[in-house]
């Protein structure tokens, strides 16, 4: 009887605990989804004076920026992440395989940008864009994104490699495969979680960037970041409230997705650590 007791309230303690951490995950959009259905909410009511679905229709309206907005994040995106890892795939084998002089060298001068703040070191890219004409172009914004997406996405596949059997890949030369067949055969499959997930991290990172894109961007090009921010400083909280809602959404599911894809492919990033 005292077992079946322990046994229900443990269950009842970690229901408990789940509630607690979805009501502080979700309390905090909780005024963002009562502005988007607002018309008018003033100081110090508590709900909305009038309330409305102009903000959600504007998000279907035809002659609304929001598609291309849209459009154009998810494709910079997408670029980002597929540009990020395929320069951050040999960085990450060849920290994660191999000691060498100077490796913890190399190691903080791939992660500084994620130290140095990101104004900082656009202030004099943007002079270079300029000069070579990237500004103010689609292109440039991509590669001035990579400045904080490729740390993270060296750093998650350097944990990969760490834990990596290139003894694999010397069998599959032995038995007469070629170096792209090993990549392609051996290497990445062995990898590809590792790869789905510094991908996943580097299209989330992008999607989010706001500062980076406005600057090289010139204004420009239009991400749904830009936006957004567009009509935070017009003081229209209702539809910035419903963008910042679909903002989160790709965040919120690429977060979702990763966790349960670590969980059920056990992928190997234990060496994570190590770098």
């Amino acid at each position: 009887m005292d077992i079946r007791q322990s046994e229900k309230r443990r269950r009842f303690l970690t229901l408990g605990l789940v509630c607690l951490v979805l009501a502080a995950l979700l309390l905090p959009f909780l005024p963002q989804v009562i502005w988007s259905f607002s018309h008018r909410w003033l100081f110090p009511s508590l709900l909305p004076t009038e309330w409305g679905l102009r903000g959600w229709s504007y998000v279907f309206s035809p002659g609304a920026r929001l598609g291309r907005a849209i459009i154009t994040s998810l494709t910079i995106s997408a670029t980002v992440s597929l540009l990020s890892i395929l320069v951050g795939l040999p960085a990450g084998r060849a920290l994660g395989l191999y000691r060498f002089r100077g490796k913890t060298l190399v190691q903080f001068l791939i992660l500084s940008p994620a130290i140095v703040p990101a104004f900082a070191a656009a202030m004099g890219i943007h002079i270079q864009f300029i000069r070579y004409g990237l500004a103010d172009t689609f292109f440039g914004v991509v590669l001035v994104q990579l400045i904080p997406t490729l740390p993270y996405v060296v750093l998650i596949l350097g944990g990969v490699f760490s834990s990596y059997r290139i003894e694999v890949e010397e069998e599959a030369r032995t038995l007469g495969a070629n170096q792209l067949k090993v990549l392609w055969y051996v290497t990445l499959p062995s990898i590809l979680p590792g790869v789905i997930v510094a991908g996943l991290f580097a299209f989330m990172i992008s999607w989010g960037q706001y500062l980076l894109t406005l600057l090289i961007g010139g204004g420009q090009v239009l991400t749904l970041p830009i936006l957004l921010l567009n009509f935070v400083n017009s003081g229209d909280y209702t539809l910035a409230s419903v963008l910042s809602l679909i903002l989160i959404i790709p965040s919120g599911t690429i977060l979702w997705y990763t966790s349960r894809y670590l969980t059920r492919e056990g992928t190997a990033l234990g060496g994570f650590g190590k770098l």
